[in-house]
C-alpha cells in the first residue's frame, strides 16, 4: 500500500486528521514491506540505471526512498496531492541526507496539463494509478512523459492485507473475510480499477509490457512488533469502510480487535501474520 491518491485534496481538518492516519499505515506499510519493495526494485527490467525517476504518488516516500538506495546517482522527482505527506517525504529526506536528490511536486494529475516533470528515465507508480479518474488518459500522460527508452513500473495491490488466522477472533471466526468483503464492495464502486489487470490497459494506452511479476508476501508476526500496529492501524480503515454492512456481533467483535485496552487488542495478539500480493508490470513505450 505504497501510493496515495493523486486526486485533489481538502484543506479541511477532518482531511487533515484522515491524511494524518494515511500517514501512519504508508509508513507502517514501509517498515513491514521493505525487503519486498526492495526486491521489486531490483528486478526491473531496465536497461541501464536510471538517473532521473518519477515517483507517482509518493505519499510518505516508500516507493522514493527504495528508489534512491537502489539508484545511488539517481534523483527522484516525488508527486503527491497531500502537502502533508510531502512534507513528511521531505523530512526523511534531510534526515537520510539525501534531500538533494529529492524534489517534491504537489499535483492533481486528473487536471491538465501535469506539472513539468522532466524526462525521466523510469516513472513509478505503486497502488496509485487505481485512484485516477481516467487511468487510460493518465496512462498515455505517463507515456508522453518518458525518456526514449524509459521504463514504466506500475505495481498494484491485491488488496488490504490481511492479517488474523481464518478461525480468529475466538466466537467469530471469518470476521476478518467479512469485513474486507463489505470493504471491498464499497471500493468496488468508488475505485473501480483497483486490483485491475493492467496490463492491457497499458498495451492501449500505447505501451509494450516487457515483464510482470507478481510477490506473494507471507511475513510472520514474530518477525516485527510493527505487524501488531500494521494490522490495527489497517483494520481501523476497514472498520470504516465496512460498518455499516457489518452485524452487530461483528462490530462488538471487530472493535474488541481495536480495542488498545482489551487483552483481545490486536496489538497483543500473537498469532498475527501479514499476507498479501502486489503485482507490477514493467512496460515500454511501444
Amino acid at each position: 500500500m505504497t501510493g496515495t491518491h493523486l486526486h485533489a485534496s481538502h484543506p479541511d481538518h477532518d482531511h487533515d486528521r484522515g491524511d494524518a492516519g494515511q500517514a501512519d499505515i504508508l509508513d507502517l506499510d514501509a517498515e513491514v514491506l521493505a525487503e519486498h519493495t526492495a526486491s521489486l526494485t531490483a528486478w526491473l527490467p531496465l536497461n541501464s540505471a536510471p538517473r532521473r525517476i518519477v515517483d507517482l504518488g509518493s505519499g510518505t516516500g516508500t516507493g522514493t526512498f527504495a528508489l534512491l538506495d537502489r539508484f545511488p546517482d539517481a534523483h527522484v522527482t516525488a508527486v503527491d496531492t497531500s502537502a502533508g505527506h510531502l512534507r513528511l517525504l521531505r523530512e526523511k529526506a534531510c534526515a537520510r541526507g539525501v534531500d538533494s536528490r529529492v524534489r517534491t511536486v504537489r499535483a492533481d494529475l486528473d487536471s491538465a496539463p501535469w506539472p513539468d516533470l522532466g524526462t525521466p528515465d523510469l516513472v513509478w507508480a505503486s497502488a496509485s494509478m487505481h485512484h485516477m479518474a481516467d487511468p487510460g488518459r493518465a496512462l498515455r500522460q505517463v507515456r508522453e512523459l518518458l525518456a526514449p527508452g524509459g521504463l514504466f513500473a506500475l505495481v498494484e495491490l491485491a488488496g488490504f492485507p490481511r492479517f488474523l488466522p481464518a478461525h480468529a477472533p475466538e466466537g467469530r471466526p471469518g470476521l476478518e473475510e467479512r469485513a474486507h468483503a463489505a470493504a471491498d464492495r464499497l471500493h468496488a464502486e468508488r475505485v473501480p480499477h483497483r486490483g485491475a489487470d493492467w496490463g492491457p490497459m497499458l498495451t492501449a494506452a500505447g505501451f509494450t509490457v516487457h515483464a510482470e511479476r507478481t510477490l506473494t508476501i507471507d511475513i510472520p508476526g514474530e518477525r516485527s512488533e510493527a505487524i501488531g500496529r500494521y494490522a490495527h492501524g489497517s483494520l481501523q480503515r476497514i472498520r470504516s469502510a465496512a460498518a455499516a454492512s457489518l452485524g452487530p456481533e461483528d462490530l462488538t467483535a471487530l472493535d474488541e480487535l481495536l480495542d488498545t485496552t482489551s487483552p483481545n487488542s490486536l496489538l497483543h495478539r500473537k498469532d498475527l501474520a501479514v499476507r498479501t500480493q502486489r503485482t507490477v508490470w514493467a512496460a515500454r513505450p511501444a
